[in-house]
């Protein structure tokens, strides 16, 4: 099983600028999007990882491809269970928006009409873990915001609506981790870095 699961949150998109809940809609990035992904590379090429999955929307190939990992002699593969949370009738919508229909609406509480339900992202979450323990090697994830959260969560055994307090950047990598010291822990070992924050311009 892997050691590390690198996770990376995909740079950024016109709706993740303005606040909008970006399930379906297949987004391309903006142009400083692009730099942002760009500047993973950096971070990414030392760690030499045997799998890398990624969600199949646009916005997370891209960043794939622009980081330099999206040619690998066939290590990338589409995973679907990395898809961002389905937010059904609320999707292009902000939250702001949303609470003033439905006062205190949260995604990690109430979910989304027409889409999923906090119990659909977790069992998600949960089914792609499992797979994930059953890969050799470390694994890199192109993923999401708010799925990506929700994974973080429920690797550490944590419920669900845990994952709202875990806030991703785009282009952000976080890596999750097992601890050789104590067989079946799970950790966060490292969470939400930039390549800004490592001295690397986006």
């Amino acid at each position: 099983m892997p050691q590390h699961i690198h996770l990376v949150r995909h740079g950024e998109t016109a709706w993740s600028l303005t606040g909008q809940h970006t399930g379906t809609t297949d987004l391309d990035l903006t142009a400083h999007g692009a730099e942002q992904a760009r500047s993973l590379a950096s971070m990414l090429r030392p760690l030499d990882a045997r799998h890398v999955l990624c969600s199949p929307r646009l916005r997370a190939r891209r960043t794939a491809e622009l980081a330099g990992l999206a040619d690998l002699g066939g290590r990338l593969q589409t995973e679907a269970d990395l898809c961002e949370w389905d937010y059904g009738a609320y999707e292009g919508r902000r939250t702001e928006d949303i609470q003033q229909e439905h006062p205190g609406w949260s995604v990690w509480r109430d979910g989304c009409p027409q889409g999923e339900m906090p119990a659909d992202v977790a069992a998600r979450a949960d089914r792609l873990i499992a797979r994930l323990l059953t890969l050799e090697d470390d694994v890199v994830l192109f993923a999401h915001g708010q799925f990506g959260s929700a994974l973080a969560a429920r690797w550490i055994g944590q419920p669900l609506p845990v994952g709202q307090h875990l806030a991703l950047h785009p282009a952000s990598l976080s890596t999750l981790s097992l601890d050789a010291q104590h067989p079946g822990r799970r950790l966060i070992t490292l969470w939400n870095q930039t390549p800004a924050q490592c001295g690397v311009n986006a």
